[in-house]
């Protein structure tokens, strides 16, 4: 079983998204438990560290390159388009244009995508490391609904 960070998250996300943000567990005991289901410890290690950069940006913020107000497209460095291919940067757009996504939350989710160790992300992880930003992003609850709907239902439209 070749498991990875993303893995890790998802497990995480999925068992305890319900405790809140400020979620706090003693992480040797979280260890603990994650290696009993299965995960190797270097990638629990990489995934606590993935999660603790999420709540440094989420407490001091990134900077955004332009206002919220302008209209400009943002510019995908190569490295970022190797990562998100052209159907994960267009999803990215539309959530901004949709109103989900602000300027600076994309930055995080992009800085949190490029920080997984996967050559490429598909759509469906852009998908969750963006609720996962949203999750941790305080005034966001509106629209981490929004988006937890669209990829809960794609993801039933999938089991059918």
């Amino acid at each position: 079983m070749k498991e990875n960070v993303f893995d890790v998250l998802m497990y995480l996300f999925e068992n305890y998204m319900d405790e809140g943000p400020e979620f706090n567990p003693d992480q040797d005991a979280l260890t603990d438990e994650l290696t009993e289901a299965g995960f190797p410890r270097g990638e629990i290690t990489k995934a606590f560290h993935w999660l603790e950069e999420l709540s440094t940006l989420r407490e001091h913020g990134v900077e955004p390159t332009l206002p919220a107000t302008t209209q400009a497209l943002r510019y995908y460095t190569g490295a970022e388009r190797e990562k998100l291919n052209a159907e994960c940067r267009g999803f990215l757009l539309f959530m901004e244009q949709s109103g989900v996504l602000d300027p600076m939350t994309r930055e995080v989710v992009i800085d949190r995508a490029m920080a997984l160790e996967v050559e490429e992300l598909g759509i469906d992880q852009l998908k969750w490391v963006t609720l996962m930003v949203l999750f941790n992003c305080p005034g966001q609850d509106h629209h981490y609904e929004l988006l937890e709907d669209l990829v809960f239902d794609e993801m039933q439209g999938h089991l059918h």
